[in-house]
């Protein structure tokens, strides 16, 4: 019964299994800084089994995780960079400060950068008390 009641308040597996992370599973972080959700990260490196990888690894990865901030720079160049390292198949999770936090970040900014970095988006989840998460793909047409 407690499995019931985790997943009636939106809690099974915790915010990695619920942004689809497998374990095993090899995830970038880019865009630390201090107001990064640590508890996020731990949740993330211990489901997967794998600490978190930066900008500097140097083999293909399975998820992206994209920290940003409203005034962290162009969002489609920062996108387009992210594909680098991505697998065929593996998701960008782009993470946002919610409204009213500080660096917030307008939907309508996404939602005109990932289409022109050749990205949907699919799903936007609340993964931390001042974090959004936004799945962004490679659209399946172009996928191969």
């Amino acid at each position: 019964m407690s499995a019931t009641a985790g997943q009636a308040e939106g809690q099974s597996g915790g915010p990695a299994e619920r942004l689809g992370l497998q374990p095993g599973m090899v995830v970038q972080e880019l865009g630390w800084d201090e107001d990064v959700d640590e508890d996020l990260r731990r949740s993330i490196e211990e489901h997967t089994g794998n600490e978190l990888v930066d900008e500097d690894y140097d083999d293909v990865v399975d998820a992206v995780i994209l920290w940003w901030r409203e005034d962290d720079g162009d969002l489609v160049d920062a996108l387009v960079d992210t594909k680098t390292d991505l697998t065929d198949g593996g998701v960008i999770w782009l993470l946002t400060p919610k409204v009213g936090r500080p660096g917030y970040v307008d939907a309508s900014e996404i939602g005109e950068a990932a289409p022109t970095a050749g990205l949907s988006t699919t799903t936007t989840l609340s993964v931390a008390p001042d974090w959004l998460a936004t799945k962004l793909v490679t659209p399946r047409a172009r996928q191969r």
